[in-house]
C-alpha cells in the first residue's frame, strides 16, 4: 500500500512578499502602463510621458517608485536615461494580464 501525501491547501513555504509588494505598484492604471510599455522596449522619460499624455512631472514619480520596488532600472546613455523592465516577477504578472497583447520574454 503506497502512502500518498496530500498538499496542504496553503503553500506556506512560500514567501508571496515580494508578489505582493509588486501587485500593490502595478495597481495603478500609470504604473501599469508604463510597465506593459517599457516590456516591449526601453524608453526615455520623454517618451513615455509623450506616448502616455501626461506631464513629465507625473511620469517621473511613477518611474521612481517603480524602480524603489525594483521593477525596472534605468541606465544613463548621454544625458538621457532609459527605462527597462528588470524585475522577473513583474514581467510574469504582466504577461498574465495581457497575454498575447504585449510582448512577453
Amino acid at each position: 500500500m503506497s502512502t500518498v501525501t496530500k498538499k496542504p491547501p496553503f503553500d506556506t513555504s512560500q514567501d508571496f512578499d515580494r508578489e505582493s509588494e509588486i501587485l500593490k505598484v502595478l495597481g495603478h492604471p500609470i504604473r501599469l502602463k508604463i510597465v506593459a510599455g517599457l516590456m516591449s522596449q526601453s524608453c526615455n522619460v520623454k517618451k513615455i510621458w509623450e506616448c502616455l499624455s501626461l506631464p513629465q512631472a507625473t511620469v517621473s514619480q511613477h518611474l521612481a517608485l517603480l524602480k524603489n520596488k525594483n521593477i525596472i532600472t534605468g541606465s544613463r546613455e548621454g544625458v538621457e536615461v532609459y527605462y527597462k523592465v528588470t524585475s522577473p516577477e513583474a514581467t510574469k504578472i504582466v504577461c498574465a494580464i495581457f497575454g498575447d497583447t504585449i510582448t512577453c520574454k
